[in-house]
């Protein structure tokens, strides 16, 4: 039997220094957050920032949700967004936010099975975010 899962929703991040991160996932990533004053207020423990067609879900470190993972650590989320332009303007686009690549551009295979490529980088509380690029696929490293 085939599960029809299309593709991941949303991913939880917690955040030691709510402010910083709203600031990183909106202003650096260009996310639209939701709900932001019902948040603020104490009326809704998460806050949803939408990039692209995902969504992080912020939750502070110290009030976290009703129901979370067994661990509650800042800076343990791995975390890849694809990037529809090229991996140099992705590139340019971190450097330009002052955002420092830590790995990359290494060759990558997407969800779809393309290869691409890709750049890592942190944020604010330590997680590891990825830009994934198929605008230029590259050869498989690899088959099956």
């Amino acid at each position: 039997m085939t599960i029809p899962i299309r593709t991941i929703d949303h991913v939880v991040v917690m955040a030691a220094d709510m402010e910083r991160s709203i600031a990183f996932y909106c202003d650096v990533l260009g996310g639209k957050a939701r709900y932001l004053q019902r948040f603020r207020d104490g009326r809704l423990s998460s806050l949803p920032i939408f990039l692209g067609g995902a969504v992080v879900n912020l939750q502070r470190l110290e009030e976290p949700a009703y129901i979370v993972a067994n661990r509650l650590e800042s800076g343990t989320v791995d975390v890849c967004f694809r990037w529809d332009g090229t991996i140099a303007e992705a590139e340019a686009y971190l450097s330009q936010a002052g955002v420092a690549v830590i790995e990359g551009p290494v060759p990558r295979w997407a969800a779809d099975g393309v290869w691409g490529q890709s750049v890592y980088f942190r944020d604010p509380d330590g997680n590891l975010l990825e830009f994934l690029s198929t605008a230029e696929p590259i050869e498989p490293l690899f088959t099956e």
